[in-house]
């Protein structure tokens, strides 16, 4: 475990597997060669995410990239979301374009560097599919956040990530009675269907996070002067209807509509949320 700033970085159980691995094995350059990648992409996600305030922890290193611990201290916008998740493959392909261009001059070794290129272009591939908690799967859920609420975002990106966890694991065992399983697809795929069942069953945990941090966000939108969207329920919804209507980014206005259609009642979102957090179970 190492210290950078205020951020420390550890190795996970999975790259400690590789390290004995390519020990073993001998291939100690190429060992070198995937943390060095990994540990440019990971610094990529904690310089952009300092850049926005964000309080960034740990950073667990994994072999395909690494899992950030972050305390943001206030809903972050998507933007910003989006903007710290591509900022890891982004390094990936800086480095790319640079030894590609040494490559080109005959300054350095043809066979490491074909490594080099074909290992970045993995790890940023790989990233970029829309799994959580993978970068892609991080800038699909902000993409999505701007089109339905906050709550189904979670819940798709989350239905979503596990079933392509599966079929990962499917695909890691098509030969298996052939050439066999392939080994380190599979334990990836293990460890994201895991990550991915423990971020689903907590859901409601972070959908209350979500409400609790949003006087902050309120102020934040008020110093940008943020147009409040109006939502419109009827007078038998519930309060926890409602708070799943809640997108991110934005403030609301809830008109209660009765029975022919008229506005019965005009609340403030932050009333609402103060209903439903004094008991989540029983508003739900």
């Amino acid at each position: 475990m190492i210290n950078i700033y205020g951020t420390q970085y550890r190795l996970h159980p999975m790259f400690i597997l590789v390290i004995l691995t390519s020990i073993l094995s001998g291939n100690i350059g190429e060992l070198i060669t995937l943390f060095a990648i990994v540990f440019v992409h990971e610094m990529g996600h904690v310089v952009a995410a300092k850049n926005f305030g964000w309080e960034v922890k740990t950073v667990q290193m994994l072999p395909f990239g690494g899992v950030a611990e972050v305390e943001t201290h206030r809903n972050t916008s998507a933007r910003e979301e989006i903007i710290v998740a591509a900022a890891g493959p982004l390094q990936n392909c800086w480095m790319i374009a640079l030894v590609y261009l040494l490559q080109r001059t005959e300054m350095i070794d043809l066979a490491w560097s074909d490594y080099f290129i074909q290992a970045n272009l993995m790890i940023a591939l790989f990233n970029l599919l829309p799994i959580l908690p993978l970068d892609g799967g991080k800038i699909v859920q902000a993409l999505l956040s701007y089109k339905v609420s906050y709550h189904k975002s979670l819940k798709y990106c989350a239905w979503n990530s596990l079933l392509m966890s599966i079929l990962m694991i499917a695909y890691a065992c098509t030969d298996i009675f052939y050439s066999g399983v392939h080994l380190n697809l599979l334990i990836i795929g293990v460890f994201l269907l895991y990550s991915n069942w423990y971020y689903f069953r907590n859901i409601p945990y972070y959908f209350i996070r979500f409400l609790v941090n949003r006087e902050l966000t309120f102020a934040k939108m008020k110093v940008k002067k943020e147009i409040t969207k109006p939502i419109f329920a009827n007078s038998s919804s519930s309060i926890s209807e409602i708070v799943r209507c809640f997108k991110r980014d934005q403030m609301h206005i809830i008109y209660v509509l009765n029975d022919l259609g008229k506005v019965q009642a005009v609340i403030p979102e932050k009333r609402i949320i103060q209903t439903y957090l004094i008991n989540p179970r029983k508003n739900g």
